[in-house]
């Protein structure tokens, strides 16, 4: 790189992210390192961690923008300077030693931790909205849901729960996927349930735990059915997680993940979490032959539950 750029105070490095890769952490240590190193020429790094779902929305974001000039990386790292593309945490380094000499040092096993303990902290102390945010309690909860497709593994879905904005609603939610027992006492869970709707380019249903699979949505935790709590979270974007229904206050157990953008339910149906990780999983029950909008083949809940990493 020309050292034209390397002008006093005018240096700006913004790393983007997974934060479960080790890459992302040794990227943001070499970012800061430099800066510590260099005060006066480098203005503080941006630091931006993305989990899986989010990640993978901002890369289709981003290469819409750059219009197919992003270099080709199977990386799930983005590094620039001054808002160019400098590479991942690999061009990173080499750029840091030949233009400032600045040897990177970290060993495997210390960014191993790191990452493990950053990702930890960030699930329990980021909110994913605004009204999350301004919660002074822990304002969300993760599930999971293990994914088989004719009793063959596809992998997981880990849910985020806005539990501070919709608390009975998400409650209930992970109360269905723990097997928490409930006023029903019918020992309600996903766990073994289809996936037995799917809406191409617009969402995926499931939770269906009545008797003899009769698809009107069983009971809910708290009875026959329960109210809608609220409509605080729009459906503005893909893996938006909600309850579907059948009319006002009548949310029993099925839910919905949006496969797009859906701002028509955001008055009809609430939502109450999103997507965080299973990107491949959700394209892989999106694609499942169906007729007339149901599965052609099992699509089922293997395992749920609590998710911790």
């Amino acid at each position: 790189m020309a050292n034209s750029l390397a002008s006093p105070s005018t240096l700006h490095i913004e790393v983007f992210g997974l934060i479960k890769e080790t890459s992302f952490h040794i990227a943001k240590s070499i970012a800061e390192g430099v800066k510590q190193r260099f005060p006066r020429t480098f203005l503080d790094p941006t630091i931006h961690p993305f989990l899986e779902f989010e990640w993978h929305e901002y890369l289709r974001k981003k290469k819409m923008e750059l219009r197919g000039k992003m270099w080709q990386s199977s990386s799930n790292l983005m590094c620039f300077l001054n808002g160019k593309p400098l590479g991942d945490e690999k061009d990173l380094c080499t750029w840091a030693e030949r233009q400032w000499k600045f040897t990177f040092t970290g060993t495997n096993a210390l960014y191993l931790a790191i990452t493990k303990d950053y990702y930890w902290k960030h699930l329990n102390n980021t909110g994913a909205s605004q009204l999350c945010r301004q919660s002074h309690r822990r304002s969300h909860q993760f599930v999971f849901m293990d994914i088989e497709i004719c009793s063959e593994l596809i992998g997981r879905l880990v849910f985020e729960l806005f539990s501070a904005v919709c608390p009975k609603t998400c409650k209930h939610f992970q109360a269905l996927c723990t097997g928490e027992p409930g006023l029903s006492h019918s020992g309600l869970v996903y766990k073994g349930s289809l996936f037995h709707r799917v809406v191409p380019n617009g969402w995926i249903q499931g939770g269906d735990i009545s008797p003899a699979g009769k698809e009107d949505g069983a009971e809910s935790l708290y009875g026959p059915h329960f109210e809608d709590e609220c409509f605080a979270i729009s459906h503005n974007k893909q893996g938006i997680l909600g309850m579907a229904n059948q009319g006002p206050h009548s949310n029993r157990s099925q839910f919905y993940i949006t496969m797009q953008p859906a701002l028509w339910m955001d008055r009809n149906y609430v939502a109450f979490g999103q997507l965080v990780e299973g990107t491949d999983v959700l394209k892989t029950l999106e694609e499942v032959p169906t007729y007339n909008e149901r599965p052609k083949q099992d699509c089922r809940v293997a395992d749920c539950g609590l998710y911790e990493p």
